[in-house]
């Protein structure tokens, strides 16, 4: 049993029965006992990544179910944003498991990165490229599908349609975000991560931000949010899960 900080108050997470670890890899439509079981949305389990001799992260276990949303604090250097990329599965893990709707990156690793997106730091948008142009060419780059034509609906979702035919190279830090959470969107993933997504903005700029990681909260999605706006944090999340040097500071790992 492990424990996530439900802000001032702790709240006990319960380990997934045996009986449910063994279907985690079923389909949500399979039944078990005539109940229906569907997977944990992020399932955690003495997780740990080192670099040379430093443990970015250390032994961290927790659940989140889908739909619900969970806020990652901690100083820098705490190890949010390398857990964040172990969840996208853009790194390995040195030990421990991660499993995403039950999918397991180290034996599908492209099945799991279907299912994750990741706004980084890195806003990985084309500056000589105008804002439809980069979310159509991230849709070239996604294969078949109906991506395209997502590509209109998702600058009107983030405020950009007026601005769809400037250059990138044009936007500010608050617009490259939301340029690129419309990027992100277009694979349509059930769980969204989030890193410093208010970095860099301005108070209208945070307060826009704000009402789209709430839509995406409304829509149904799993959100895992790291950053050092507690408030703004806690207003948007169900849970809390505070890291230092790669531990959870509750004491249980």
């Amino acid at each position: 049993m492990h424990e996530l900080c439900l802000f001032s108050k702790p709240i006990r997470v319960e380990q997934p029965s045996t009986q449910q670890k063994k279907v985690q890899s079923l389909p949500p439509s399979r039944y078990c006992g005539g109940e229906m079981l569907i997977p944990w949305a992020v399932e955690v389990r003495d997780l740990s990544k080192r670099y040379g001799p430093r443990w970015a992260v250390a032994g961290l276990s927790f659940n989140l179910a889908p739909g619900h949303s969970l806020l990652l604090t901690g100083p820098n250097g705490s190890g949010k944003t390398t857990l964040l990329k172990l969840l996208a599965a853009s790194l390995r893990p040195t030990s421990g498991d991660i499993k995403i709707f039950g999918v397991d990156p180290r034996s599908d690793l492209e099945g799991a990165r279907r299912k994750t997106a990741l706004l980084s730091h890195a806003n990985h948008l084309y500056d000589g490229l105008t804002a439809r142009e980069n979310l159509q060419l991230m849709a070239g780059f996604l294969g078949p599908g109906d991506f395209r034509e997502k590509v209109e609906p998702l600058l009107e979702k983030v405020g950009l349609a007026s601005r769809a035919e400037n250059p990138v190279s044009q936007f500010s830090a608050g617009m490259k975000k939301r340029l690129g959470i419309a990027r992100m969107l277009l694979k349509s993933p059930p769980v969204i991560l989030l890193d410093e997504p208010f970095g860099e903005l301005d108070p209208p700029g945070i307060k826009q931000m704000e009402q789209i990681i709430n839509q995406l909260r409304i829509s149904g999605v799993c959100l895992i949010l790291a950053t050092h706006l507690i408030e703004q944090g806690r207003a948007l999340c169900d849970r809390q899960l505070e890291l230092s040097e790669g531990r959870s500071t509750d004491g249980s790992q």
